[in-house]
């Protein structure tokens, strides 16, 4: 036995023991975490020689809990924190406590933004992380040379791969690897290798082979809402973007806008999924923990991407689909991807495709009707390029609809459908970059938030609050390109971005061009915005709008 008696003094000496060995060696997952905290006091009252009881027990803990606690708080606050000279809220400066319920609110791009102006540019937004609200972060983070994707996106990779791991292992198909990871989190020769197939996938070639299949189920939008009298748009263009993308993704399957029963089937779990990813980006060294437990949101959402999976890859694609591509069928790589990799970025493709196009269509169709002067002026447009007779789905003259890209540009600034996007990080062993003109230390994760940047009156005046497609075509009020990121910035920006533009710009031709929309009756239209939550993707609450045929 060892002469350790358990006094006050003696627990909080290793607290502090406890706090910088986490320090050098952080735990990976929250059960590693939680096994240190509660076994180390455990072991010194097995070696000690002191009897112990259930009270002394009990109070001991309360001692090193309580400076193991006061320990960490007093670091992340004192100048021996290397982030100490960044500002930003106290409380956000101790723990991602807070950024969790902010983000399970769906409000965190508005709690940053209100950051951001209150501190500025450059503000510290958790114990070791910070937001960068400046154009000069685009290219020195996002930019070739600029920073590898941070340990949040790296370990999430873990949670998305077992989403589909064991299901696929359990039918037999493949040994999957234990680290599957999607394109969002890879960085460079391996994103480089992976992204060479997503290139194809939404090449000019391929991007015609898709125009066929967003004209069909745009008509079939339009033949399902134009004689529903009111209806929620939200909902509609979720169903019309969630079918087209598993059209373009796995050759079909997803019948949302012909059957009920899939409605309340599938798309919950697609939202529910959406929120636990985004609170994870948060504590990503939860992620694991809680995939030891069951979850009926995320077996059922595996089980129906691999069955979408399988279908795709036992039957053959009367066009060149996603799935085409990223399983490279056409035989142009030296070797097959695996299964397991073109499952999890087919599923990537329905989850982001979907969510960020209808996202950005509701915000559009929201916008126009605020604005009437706006939706006349963009449906007088549409009828000039597109006269009775004419196809409003042909999309060779989009180019030239100045009206209606600068109306897509402007609503993608103000309600950006990916509003604080992921983190990068700073890399170990760098010596810190200086950003914005603010050092940074390695280590550090570092967001460059769309919301807030876009609606910065330095690169977008006057009013940048305000939705003014004008600034898009009138030389006066240019407004800062390198600040507009919707679609990320670089090497690494979204891949599908041209593919968005051509959907979003089809659907709003057909639409406006056959249709009349208005608020419905008893809308609340000043407390739709609020709605629009940040789950990493936008979701939106329901949007009521009154439409009938045009005459």
């Amino acid at each position: 036995m060892l002469p350790i008696a358990p006094t006050p003094l003696n627990w909080v000496i290793l607290a502090e023991a406890v706090h910088l060995f986490c320090h050098l060696y952080e735990p990976r997952t929250a059960h590693g975490g939680l096994a240190l905290v509660l076994l180390t006091p455990a072991f010194f009252f097995l070696v000690g020689d002191t009897a112990t009881s259930i009270p002394l027990v009990f109070t001991s803990y309360c001692y090193f809990i309580g400076s193991l606690c006061a320990s960490i708080v007093l670091y992340r606050l004192s100048p021996l924190h290397p982030l100490y000279h960044i500002p930003g809220p106290r409380l956000w400066r101790v723990s991602k406590l807070l950024g969790i319920f902010m983000q399970w609110t769906g409000h965190q791009h508005l709690y940053m933004k209100r950051a951001h102006d209150k501190y500025g540019p450059v503000i510290r937004t958790g114990p070791n992380e910070v937001s960068v609200a400046d154009v000069d972060a685009v290219g020195s983070v996002y930019g070739s040379g600029g920073l590898p994707k941070g340990q949040c996106m790296i370990r999430l990779q873990r949670l998305q791969t077992c989403v589909f791991k064991f299901y696929l292992q359990s039918m037999r198909l493949e040994k999957i690897p234990e680290l599957l990871p999607i394109l969002l989190a890879m960085q460079g020769e391996a994103h480089a290798n992976r992204r060479r197939l997503w290139n194809r996938g939404m090449s000019t070639e391929s991007l015609k082979e898709y125009e066929e299949v967003i004209a069909k189920r745009a008509t079939q939008l339009l033949d399902c809402i134009a004689d529903m009298g009111t209806i929620d748009f939200s909902a509609w263009i979720s169903y019309f973007a969630f079918d087209f993308m598993g059209d373009m993704a796995f050759g079909g399957g997803f019948e949302l806008l012909a059957n009920e029963a899939d409605r309340t089937k599938i798309w919950p779990i697609i939202e529910k999924f959406n929120i636990t990813i985004s609170i994870f980006t948060h504590v990503p060294w939860a992620a694991q923990t809680l995939l030891l437990f069951p979850v009926a949101t995320r077996d059922k959402l595996r089980k129906f991407g691999v069955e979408n999976a399988l279908r795709r890859s036992k039957s053959t694609a009367k066009t060149k689909d996603l799935w085409y591509h990223l399983m490279d069928e056409a035989g142009m790589e030296k070797q097959k991807p695996p299964l397991g990799d073109v499952v999890a970025d087919g599923a990537l493709a329905v989850i982001a495709g979907a969510d960020t196009t209808a996202s950005a269509l509701s915000s559009l169709i929201f916008l126009l009707l605020s604005h009437p002067k706006y939706y006349k002026q963009l449906q007088e447009e549409i009828d000039m390029y597109f006269p009775p007779g004419a196809d409003p789905l042909d999309p060779s003259s989009h180019a030239d609809m100045k009206f209606l890209n600068a109306c897509l540009n402007e609503t993608l600034r103000i309600q950006p459908p990916v509003r604080t996007n992921g983190p990068r990080q700073i890399p170990t062993g760098s010596q810190g970059k200086i950003i914005a003109g603010v050092f940074i230390p390695e280590g550090t994760q570092v967001y460059v938030p769309p919301y807030s940047l876009h609606l910065d009156s330095r690169y977008f005046s006057p009013s940048p609050d305000r939705f003014m497609p004008e600034r898009w075509i009138d030389p006066a009020l240019a407004p800062n390109a390198t600040a507009f990121i919707p679609f990320s910035y670089g090497p690494s920006n979204c891949v599908g971005r041209n593919l968005a533009k051509q959907e979003m710009a089809m659907v709003t031709c057909l639409l406006l061009s056959r249709l009349e929309f208005r608020f419905a009756p008893g809308f609340d239209v000043a407390g739709w915005p609020s709605q629009l939550h940040d789950h990493f993707v936008t979701t939106q609450g329901p949007l009521m709008v009154s439409v009938k045929r045009r005459q």
